[in-house]
C-alpha cells in the first residue's frame, strides 16, 4: 500500500494552490505509488513527491513529467505552471537560484530595497536622519531626486523601518498613485496595516508615504482626479487637529508640473529634502557592507572601479546594485571581483547583458511579444524623460508566451509583478538596455498615438460610454490608423470597441460635415481676399518665417542625428545618409560629430571585449587585445575594414595589454594569469612565442615598451613595476623594480626621451620615476588630484605635458611636468558623463584622445594644453569603450569596446564629411525617407546612387 502523503502547509497561495492540483491529478488518476509514477515519468521518487509537496515550484519539465505520468493535458499545465511562475517571481525573483541551492543574495539589483531589505540598506544615513528631522518639523515634505538616485529606497528600506522602530503603534502606509489616485488614496486611508490597533487609530498618527509621486502626472489622465488627489493629501495632513503626516517622492524632472498647484509649491518652498549623489565613502559602505553582512569580500580593485563609476553620479544607483548583484553571480568563492565585474558587462554593461540574455532565451514569438510588452510598459515624456508606466496584468495577452516572457524579466529582476500590476523594476533599463532605447526611437509617434487612444478609451469607459467622449475627425484618423499598421503593442477588446464606436458616430455625423465644410468653403474663399490685401505686409512675416524655420531645422536636424547614432549597428549605409542630411540641414557640431560616428568602421573584432590596442609603427599592422584570452594582429589601411592576419593564443585568463617593440618586431601581451609573453612577428602571419619572463602572480594590467626598445615596463598587483631589459627579446632579463604606490597599477607610459617613467594608480595617484639608468630608477615626484583611482596615462610629444584619466569630477587632466619634480596641474577636461578608461596624444602631439564608459570617444584640441578644447564626439560603441590608439601617421583614430568591436574614424573631418557619400550603399527611398523625415521633401544626400 502505498504512504500517506504528508499535509500541505496551510495558505491559499499560489504555491499551495499548485501542489494541491497536482495531487488532485494523481487521485483522478487512481492515486498510483510514486514508484510507478517515477518509471513511467524517468524522475526519481523523491523528486516527484517533492514537486507535489507545496515548498517551492518544480521544474517545467519535472511538472509535465508528472502530469504525463498521470494522463492530464500537458499543455493546460504548461500554461498553469507559467501563471504560477508569474505570481512567484514578485516574492521570490532569485526562484532558480534558490532552487539550485544558492544563498540568498546581499543585493537587490534593479529593485528599489524594500523593509524587509532594510539590513542591507548602507550608503544613506546621514541622509536618513535630515528625513526624519525634517518630518518632525512639516506635515507634508517632498523628497526630491533624479531617477535613480534612491528615493524608493531610501523610503522603504530607510524611513519606513525608522518610523516603526521610533513608535511601534505608529501607522505607515506606503502607496502609489497608480491611474487611478483617487482610489488608491481612499483604499489606503480606509485600511489599517499589521501595526495598526483600535488605540493607534485614537493616539498615534498616519504617516503617509507616496512613492512615485510623479504617476500624478505620467498616468493619471484626468486632470480633475489629478488635482482632487492632490488637494486631498495636502488636506488630510494640514487640516487642524490632523494625525496624518504626509511625504511626497518625486523625480527631480517633474519639479515644474508641480509649481501648477498651490499646495505643492507651499511644500516645495518650505518643506523639501533634496536627494543628491553619494559621497565616495558612502558608495563604499553601499558596496561592501552587505557583503560583509553575508560573509563575503570585495576585491580592493572592484570597490575602486565601482566608487569611479558612481561617484558624482545621482542617477546610477540601480545600475550600480544591479552590476554587484550580478558580479555576486560571477563570485570566485567568498569572493567578489573585478574579473567578476567585468564578466557581467560592466557597469551599464551588467544591465544590457541580463536584458539580452532574457531576449536570446526568447522564441520568435516570445520576442515579438517582448517588445510590445516592454514599450507598452513605459509612458512617453512630454519634456521629460521617458518613465516607467504600470498596467493592471489584464490589459496584457493572457497566453503562455507572454506568461513566459513575464517570468523570464521578473526572473532577472527587468520587471516587478504584484498586485495585479505589471512594471519595469527601474527606469535604467529604458536608458541602459540599447534594444529597448532602439524599439522607443522607431515607435515613439505610433506609442504617442496608442497613449492617446488608450486614454481616450479609458475616458469613454469612466463616463458610462457616453458618445460625447467619442473621437472625431483628424484625432479620430491619426488612432484609425493604428489597426492597419503593425505597430509597438497590440490594441485590447476594449481599444478596438472604442474605435469602432467612434468610427460610427463619425459616419453618422457625415452629412452635417458635409454641410460644414460648404460653408467653410465660403469662408475661406472670403479669407482669400483678405489675404491677397494683406500682403504688403509680408516683409516682416517672411523675416520671421525664416527664422521659423532655421529654429525647426535646427530642431528636425538634431532628432535626426539621434536617429542615424541609432542605426549605425544595423543599417550603417542608411544611417550615414540621415546623418548627412542632418548635417546639410543644419551644420551644428552635434550633426557634425553624429555624421563622423556613421562613418566609422565598425566590426566584432573577438568574441570578447577589446581591451587594448597598439599601431605596428610603420602603420600596416595593428594588434588588438582581448578578454577572450587571445591577441589578434591585423593588416591595416586606412579606415577600411582590416584583414585577420593571425591570432596569438596560450594565455591563460584574459589578456590586459598588448605593445609593439618600436622596431616593429616583437609584440608584447600582458594577462590576468599574471603572465608577460614576448612573440617574434618578424613574419605576421607566422608569429612565435620569444620568451615567457617569469610570472610573480596577479594581474599584469599594463605594458610599456622604452623608445629604444631595449627596455619593457610591466605592471604588478602590489603596486610595483618591473623592468626587463628586453635588447634580446629571447632573453629577457629582470633589471629593477619601481615602487612607491599603496594600491594596484593600471597603467605605464614612458617619456619620448626615455628617461622618465609615468605609472598611474588605484591609490589615485601618479608617480614619476627617473629611469635613465634602468637598473636604478629614483623617484621624482607624486601627482595627486584625482578623487578616484587613475586608469591611463600619456607623454605629449615634447615630454613637457602629461595627461591621466580616471573617474569622478576630475576624470581626465593635464599637467606640466617640464620640471620632472614639481608637475604644475593645467586644466581639466570636462565632457564625459563616466569614467574615462583611456587617454592617448595623437603623433604630432596636438590632439588628445579619450575613451570612457559613457561609450563616447572625445577628440581635443591640446596645441595649447593650458586651453584644451573638445573638438569631436564620436559615438556608437553600445557598451564602454576600453581603448583607443592613433595610428602612426595620425590620420585614424582606433577605438575598442566591451561591445567585442573595432572601430576605426578618420580624424580629417573635412574630408570626411566630403567623401561621405562612398559609404552610404543604396540610396535612400521615398519610404524610407517619409519614415524618418515626413516633414521634409524628399531629396537624397547622394541622388548619384541607385534606387534600393
Amino acid at each position: 500500500m502505498a504512504r500517506k502523503e504528508r499535509p500541505l502547509d496551510a495558505g491559499d497561495g499560489p504555491l499551495p494552490a499548485f501542489a494541491t492540483a497536482l495531487r488532485r491529478l494523481r487521485h483522478e488518476a487512481g492515486s498510483p505509488p510514486y514508484r510507478d509514477l517515477a518509471a513511467r515519468a524517468h524522475y526519481s521518487v523523491a523528486t516527484l513527491s517533492g514537486a507535489a509537496a507545496g515548498r517551492r515550484l518544480p521544474s517545467l519539465d519535472v511538472t509535465l513529467s508528472y502530469v504525463r505520468a498521470c494522463g492530464g493535458d500537458p499543455g493546460e499545465w504548461e500554461r498553469r505552471w507559467h501563471a504560477v511562475a508569474v505570481e512567484l517571481a514578485v516574492e521570490t525573483p532569485d526562484l532558480l537560484a534558490a532552487e539550485e541551492g544558492c544563498p540568498e543574495p546581499p543585493y537587490v539589483g534593479l529593485a528599489a530595497f524594500r523593509a524587509e531589505d532594510a539590513e542591507l540598506f548602507f550608503g544613506r544615513e546621514r541622509l536618513l536622519e535630515d528625513l526624519v528631522a525634517t518630518l518632525a518639523r512639516h506635515r507634508v515634505l517632498a523628497l526630491v531626486g533624479a531617477s535613480g538616485a534612491g528615493k524608493s529606497s531610501l523610503l522603504r528600506a530607510g524611513l519606513l523601518p525608522r518610523l516603526r522602530a521610533d513608535a511601534p503603534h505608529r501607522a505607515v502606509r506606503v502607496l502609489t498613485p497608480g491611474p487611478h489616485p483617487t482610489r488608491t488614496l481612499t483604499e489606503a486611508l480606509g485600511r489599517r496595516d499589521d501595526t495598526d490597533t483600535e488605540e493607534s487609530e485614537e493616539s498615534e498618527e498616519l504617516v503617509l508615504i507616496v512613492d512615485q509621486f510623479e504617476e500624478v502626472f505620467t498616468v493619471c489622465a484626468d486632470p480633475g482626479e489629478r488635482a482632487w488627489f492632490i488637494t486631498a493629501l495636502d488636506e488630510a495632513a494640514r487640516r487642524p487637529g490632523s494625525r496624518r503626516r504626509v511625504v511626497l517622492c518625486l523625480r527631480a524632472d517633474f519639479y515644474a508640473h508641480c509649481t501648477r498647484h498651490t499646495e505643492l509649491v507651499d511644500v516645495l518652498r518650505d518643506a523639501q529634502v533634496l536627494v543628491g549623489p553619494m559621497s565616495a565613502a558612502e558608495l563604499r559602505r553601499a558596496v561592501v557592507e552587505p557583503a560583509r553582512r553575508a560573509g563575503l569580500t570585495v576585491e580592493g580593485s572592484l570597490q575602486a572601479t565601482l566608487v569611479a563609476h558612481a561617484h558624482g553620479r545621482v542617477g546610477v544607483l540601480p545600475l550600480l546594485s544591479h552590476a554587484l548583484l550580478e558580479t555576486w553571480r560571477r563570485r570566485r568563492g567568498a569572493a567578489l571581483t573585478l574579473d567578476g565585474f567585468r564578466a557581467a558587462g560592466g557597469f551599464e554593461g551588467a544591465l544590457a547583458q541580463s536584458a539580452e540574455a532574457l531576449y536570446a532565451s526568447l522564441t520568435g514569438r516570445q520576442r515579438h511579444l517582448a517588445r510590445q510588452l516592454f514599450v507598452h510598459l513605459i509612458a512617453l515624456g512630454e519634456g521629460t524623460e521617458d518613465t516607467k508606466r504600470p498596467v493592471a496584468r489584464e490589459e496584457l495577452d493572457q497566453g503562455a508566451d507572454t506568461a513566459a516572457v513575464l517570468a523570464g524579466a521578473a526572473r532577472q529582476r527587468l520587471l516587478t509583478l504584484g498586485h495585479g500590476r505589471v512594471e519595469l523594476t527601474h527606469e535604467a533599463l529604458i536608458r541602459a538596455w540599447p534594444r529597448l532605447r532602439g524599439w522607443l526611437t522607431e515607435d515613439r509617434e505610433l506609442l504617442r498615438r496608442h497613449r492617446q487612444l488608450t486614454d481616450a478609451a479609458r475616458t469613454w469607459e469612466g463616463v458610462g460610454r457616453d458618445p460625447g467622449s467619442l473621437l472625431r475627425g483628424a484625432r479620430l484618423t491619426l488612432v484609425r490608423d493604428l489597426l492597419d499598421t503593425p505597430g509597438p503593442a497590440g490594441l485590447t477588446d476594449a481599444e478596438r470597441e472604442f474605435l469602432d464606436a467612434s468610427a460610427a458616430a463619425e459616419d453618422a455625423a457625415g452629412d452635417s460635415a458635409r454641410r460644414r465644410t460648404r460653408r467653410l468653403r465660403i469662408l475661406v474663399a472670403s479669407l482669400g481676399a483678405l489675404v491677397v490685401v494683406a500682403a504688403v505686409a509680408t516683409g516682416n512675416a517672411v523675416r520671421a518665417e525664416e527664422e521659423v524655420t532655421r529654429q525647426r531645422n535646427d530642431a528636425v536636424a538634431q532628432n535626426l542625428a539621434e536617429t542615424a547614432g541609432g542605426l549605425t549597428n544595423t543599417e550603417p549605409g542608411l544611417a550615414v545618409q540621415l546623418g548627412l542630411t542632418a548635417y546639410r540641414l543644419s551644420p551644428t557640431t552635434r550633426t557634425r560629430d553624429s555624421l563622423l560616428s556613421t562613418l566609422m568602421t565598425s566590426f566584432p573584432a573577438h568574441a570578447k571585449e577589446v581591451v587594448a590596442l597598439a599601431y605596428r609603427p610603420d602603420g600596416r599592422q595593428l594588434a588588438t587585445a582581448s578578454g577572450d584570452r587571445t591577441a589578434r594582429l591585423w593588416t591595416v589601411r586606412g579606415t577600411d575594414r582590416p584583414v585577420a592576419v593571425a591570432t596569438l593564443t596560450g594565455h591563460r585568463a584574459a589578456l590586459r595589454a598588448v605593445a609593439y617593440r618600436p622596431d616593429g618586431r616583437v609584440i608584447a601581451t600582458a594577462s590576468a594569469d599574471g603572465n608577460v609573453r614576448l612573440w617574434d612577428v618578424a613574419e605576421p602571419a607566422r608569429p612565435t612565442l620569444a620568451a615567457e619572463p617569469v610570472a610573480r602572480g596577479g594581474d599584469v594590467r599594463a605594458l610599456a615598451y622604452s623608445p629604444d626598445g631595449h627596455t619593457l615596463a610591466t605592471t604588478g598587483p602590489a603596486g610595483d613595476v618591473r623592468l626587463w631589459d628586453v635588447t634580446d627579446p629571447a632573453r629577457p632579463v629582470e633589471a629593477a623594480v619601481v615602487t612607491g604606490h599603496r594600491d594596484a597599477l593600471r597603467a605605464v607610459a614612458f617619456s619620448p626621451d626615455g628617461r622618465t617613467l609615468a605609472t598611474a594608480s588605484e591609490d589615485r595617484t601618479v608617480r614619476l620615476t627617473d629611469i635613465a639608468d634602468p637598473a636604478h630608477p629614483t623617484p621624482l615626484a607624486t601627482v595627486e588630484g584625482h578623487d578616484t583611482a587613475v586608469f591611463s596615462v600619456a607623454f605629449s610629444l615634447d615630454g613637457r605635458t602629461l595627461a591621466t584619466a580616471s573617474g569622478g569630477h576630475t576624470s581626465v587632466r593635464l599637467w606640466n611636468v617640464a620640471d620632472r619634480h614639481h608637475p604644475a596641474p593645467l586644466a581639466t577636461l570636462r565632457g564625459h558623463t563616466d569614467v574615462v578608461g583611456a587617454v592617448v596624444f595623437s603623433p604630432d602631439g596636438r590632439t588628445l584622445a579619450t575613451a570612457g564608459d559613457d561609450r563616447t570617444v572625445r577628440v581635443w584640441d591640446v596645441a595649447r594644453p593650458a586651453h584644451p578644447a573638445l573638438s569631436t564626439t564620436l559615438t556608437g560603441h553600445v557598451t564602454a569603450v576600453g581603448s583607443v590608439a592613433f595610428s602612426p601617421d595620425g590620420s585614424v583614430l582606433a577605438s575598442g569596446g566591451y561591445d567585442d568591436t573595432l572601430r576605426l574614424a578618420g580624424t580629417d573631418r573635412d574630408r570626411a564629411t566630403a567623401g561621405a557619400c562612398a559609404h552610404t550603399g543604396p540610396r535612400i527611398s521615398r519610404k524610407q525617407w517619409t519614415t524618418y523625415m515626413p516633414y521634409l521633401d524628399y531629396a537624397p544626400p547622394c541622388s548619384g546612387l541607385e534606387h534600393r
